[in-house]
Parts: structure tokens; C-alpha cells; sequence
């Protein structure tokens, strides 16, 4: 399966009885999921399996493949996967584009094809519990902020508590503000929460297990950010991709860092988002794109700048992960 045209999608996943049938009720996607990907085709059929496994919001999977010669989705299981995603009505792309000029830029890429009013960056090594894309839209809308991300968990690290790592944990408790986050500050202390199965240990102590959820403050996410695509595109998506040679790393956390300076951004618990644990395929990390973008200078440049109100919230955010449910 190639790109397709096709904008419209299902309002939610085609049950197997209506795959045959001619498609109805189509509309503009809620959200974009947006999945870069070279040479894992493995990692990318669970991926792909996680999300045939969501039922609502409305969404389009569109995939970069940076695989030698499109080897990455070619294979069967992808394709299978891919299959399956058409026949839910979810509109599947694949887009080639071979030419590597870094992760920053490949990201830019997809964001450039993407039109939904949200835009779920999900790397090609994370599984999603059902329900998790539309819990993530729906504490992004209720927070009105500028992302949500939702931890990947080692789950070979199940039985790997670690208490002092989860010290840092601060709820929301009303609206998402703005926050400045940088190496050196309080904020960045944070980033102990999402080692290992942190998450999981987090949601067990934090969320009651009735289907609520709860949103946190974040240093940032990886694998698997829901950003307000609007907001995303007014701090410049990806654009910086130009100024980092093509051997980098780092560069969602330099778009989430300007996101949540401007617009406000969390977490939510329960993440419902797994980690193959297969191994990294950026090797090569001596280039830190938050240590080259996010300079002195970079600060004393935004700093000149009007901040961007913040945004209210409604009054029961606080309430909607059960906010005192913390276990004893």
C-alpha cells in the first residue's frame, strides 16, 4: 500500500462485518498520527497492530518510510496491518522518503502532509493500549493545551520499582500553564519519571482503574506526543531541522520545550503506551539538539517576544484522572 489522496476517514474503527461494504459516514480526521519509520518492519506491525486496536477518535496513519528501497513497509506484516487499518476506514499513507537529512527533518516531512486539527507523533517501536488516542485527545481538549504525551513503559522492568525515581511526580491539579523547561532546572528533574516502568508504577499509585485519568507535569515525552497542531506550527514545528547536521538526537524535546513555553503542556496516566525495547536506531548521539537550539541566545530571542496568554481550562480537569486517589 502507497500514499493515497483519500482525506476523509471512518468517525471511528469499520468492524469486520462492514470491511466488504462500500465505505459510509466519512469525515476530516480529528487527528494525525504520524509515524517515522526506516527499517524496522517488525516494530512497525505492532505499532500498526496498537493502533487498529483504537477505536475512536477519527484518525489517518500516515507513515515515512526511510527504509532502503521501501523495505520497511513492504514487508508482510506491515502490510497486513496496513490492510487491516484501510478496511477500519482509517485511510493509511506511506510515504517515501529516502533521502536522510535527520530525524528533525523527516519529522518536518510528516508534519508538512498533515492537516488535522491534532497531530500524534508516534514512533515505529511503540505499542498503544486500546482506548489510549482518544484518552490523549481527550485531556488535550479538556486541558485546551498545547500537547499530551503519553510515556512509553519497559515492561521487562515490571517488577523494577523505583521509588526515589518517582519523587518528581506533580499533578495538574487545574489549568496546564506554560512552563519553562531547560538542563540545570527544577523542571528538567522530572525526566526520572518515564525510565523504565516508571509510568506503570505511576498510574497504579495515582489513577483509579475505572477508566479515569490523571495529567502531570512533564521535563518531556517520548515516543509518543499528541501536539494541537496549530500550536506546534506557531513555534515552528520541525523547521530547525536546518540548523543540526543529519547525525542528531534531541529534537522532540527542543519542539515540546517551545510548545509547553508558550501553550502549556503534560502527561496523562494511565500511558497505555509499550515499548518494544528493541535497540535505538540512532546511534550516533553525540549531537543533543536541545544543546545546540536552545542557547542563551535562543532564550534572550523568545524572551523579547509577547507571551502567549495562558489558556483557562475547565474546572473539573483536576478531577478527571481522580485527583486523590493516590494509594497509601
Amino acid at each position: 500500500m502507497t500514499s493515497t489522496s483519500v482525506s476523509a476517514v471512518a468517525p471511528h474503527a469499520r468492524p469486520a462485518a462492514e470491511w466488504a461494504r462500500p465505505p459510509a459516514d466519512r469525515q476530516a480526521p480529528e487527528v494525525d498520527v504520524l509515524i517515522p519509520s526506516a527499517g524496522r518492519s517488525a516494530d512497525l506491525a505492532v505499532t500498526l497492530a496498537g493502533l487498529a486496536g483504537q477505536d475512536r477518535p477519527s484518525f489517518r496513519v500516515t507513515i515515512s518510510d526511510q527504509s532502503p528501497g521501501g523495505s520497511g513497509t513492504a514487508a508482510p506484516a506491515v502490510q497486513a496491518m496496513l490492510r487491516v487499518l484501510d478496511a477500519q476506514g482509517r485511510a493509511p499513507r506511506v510515504l517515501m522518503h529516502p533521502e536522510r537529512r535527520g530525524l528533525a527533518e523527516q519529522r518536518q516531512f510528516l508534519l508538512d502532509h498533515a492537516d488535522a486539527p491534532a497531530v500524534l507523533f508516534l514512533d515505529d517501536d511503540v505499542w498503544l493500549e486500546p482506548g489510549t488516542v482518544d484518552r490523549m485527545l481527550d485531556a488535550l481538549r479538556t486541558y485546551d493545551c498545547g500537547l499530551i504525551g503519553s510515556a512509553v513503559q519497559g515492561l521487562s522492568y515490571l517488577d523494577d520499582e523505583r521509588p526515589d525515581e518517582l519523587r518528581a511526580f506533580e499533578p495538574w491539579d487545574g489549568p496546564v500553564k506554560p512552563e519553562r523547561v531547560r538542563r540545570g532546572t527544577p523542571e528538567h528533574d522530572r525526566w526520572p519519571l518515564h525510565n523504565a516502568a516508571n509510568p506503570t508504577h505511576l498510574a497504579a499509585r495515582h489513577v483509579r482503574p475505572d477508566g479515569s485519568w490523571r495529567a502531570y507535569r512533564i521535563a518531556w515525552v517520548g515516543g509518543c506526543v499528541l501536539y494541537d497542531r496549530e500550536d506546534l506550527l506557531a513555534v515552528g514545528g520541525f523547521d530547525f531541522w536546518r540548523d543540526l547536521p543529519p547525525e542528531h538526537a534531541g529534537e522532540d524535546v527542543v519542539a515540546q520545550w517551545r510548545v509547553m513555553e508558550r501553550f502549556g503542556g503534560a502527561g496523562v496516566l494511565p500511558s497505555g503506551a509499550v515499548h518494544t525495547e528493541a535497540p535505538t536506531t540512532v546511534v550516533d548521539r553525540r549531537i543533543d539538539a536541545p544543546d545546540v537550539l536552545m542557547t542563551d541566545r535562543d532564550d534572550a530571542a523568545a524572551d523579547s517576544q509577547k507571551p502567549e496568554p495562558p489558556r483557562q481550562a475547565a474546572d473539573q480537569c483536576a478531577v478527571q484522572g481522580g485527583a486523590d486517589q493516590e494509594r497509601k
